[in-house]
């Protein structure tokens, strides 16, 4: 059984928030990689929460590959636009 997550923690700011945006990002991308789409959904879905939560300057800190992959190469499967298959 995974450890329980402690209420009290402070959220994340700075250099540690930037840091985490990055993790979560690499680690969609290896989901991604790995053909398990609803958990890269997932989280793609926490980093684009977080990353939206970081000033210019910090997202400038973010690599461009990974600004690209979590911006507009995903959202072409990802996007809002998508209908589930067998709707039109």
């Amino acid at each position: 059984m995974p450890p329980k997550k402690k209420g009290n923690e402070k959220p994340l700011v700075g250099a540690a928030l930037v840091k985490e945006v990055n993790r979560r990002i690499r680690l969609a991308r290896s989901l991604w990689d790995a053909h398990r789409n609803a958990a890269c959904r997932g989280e793609r879905e926490k980093a684009i929460a977080l990353y939206e939560t970081l000033t210019e300057a910090e997202k400038e800190k973010v690599p461009q590959e990974l600004r690209v992959w979590l911006r507009y190469r995903s959202e072409k499967y990802f996007g809002e636009g998508r209908t589930k298959p067998g709707e039109n």
